[in-house]
């Protein structure tokens, strides 16, 4: 008698893969200005603006860090025409070879120091100032647009590099030529969707 021991091994798999969940987040900042010459508004407009790199890591880090965090500034500034060539995503407040801030060495000079922004609290996904920040001129020149900055270091004063950049912005009308006693009032919303 003879015995057959026959040895057989099967292994089978499947994987079975839902749909992809695709959901991203996307910071947008939208800046409103309001020019007034001579106690009239001359011009209104909206601009958008790049929330550079540097930008987008900060606020990051600083809502999902899970340790406290009191913010410095932010400061709004403004942009000179003086040199510019472009806003790149790449930009900081060291490093920005594209443009110069407006208000001390370059015009047109206004009167310091940045301006701190108040918030209004958060809703529907966006958070926006309490008020439009007001830079009154105290000579001519052309502005192309604004930016903000915080974070550690950052400070009020004009041409500091210090601090994070958070976001800067062309005016979408074209550049703005002032002159001494011109008003700029600039409001900021920035969104998450």
């Amino acid at each position: 008698m003879r015995d057959n021991l026959i040895l057989a091994d099967a292994t089978a798999a499947r994987l079975i893969m839902a749909g992809i969940l695709d959901e991203g987040v996307c910071a947008e900042g939208v800046f409103r200005m309001e020019h007034i010459r001579e106690g009239r508004v001359i011009r209104r407009e909206y601009f958008l603006n790049t929330v550079v790199t540097a930008g987008r890591n900060a606020l990051l880090d600083a809502a999902l860090s899970g340790a406290a965090y009191t913010v410095t500034g932010p400061f709004m500034g403004l942009i000179s025409s003086a040199s510019f060539s472009a806003i790149a995503a790449g930009d900081t407040m060291a490093s920005h070879a594209g443009w110069l801030e407006a208000g001390g060495v370059n015009a047109p000079t206004y009167a310091a120091p940045r301006k701190t922004c108040a918030w209004s609290a958060a809703a529907a996904g966006a958070k926006s100032l309490s008020a439009a920040l007001n830079f009154t001129f105290t000579g001519l020149g052309t502005v192309k647009g604004a930016f903000l900055c915080f974070g550690a270091g950052a400070l009020a004063t004009i041409d500091s590099t210090a601090g994070t950049l958070f976001s800067a912005g062309l005016f979408s009308g074209g550049d703005r030529a002032v002159v001494a006693t011109d008003q700029l009032n600039i409001n900021y919303t920035v969104t998450l969707s």
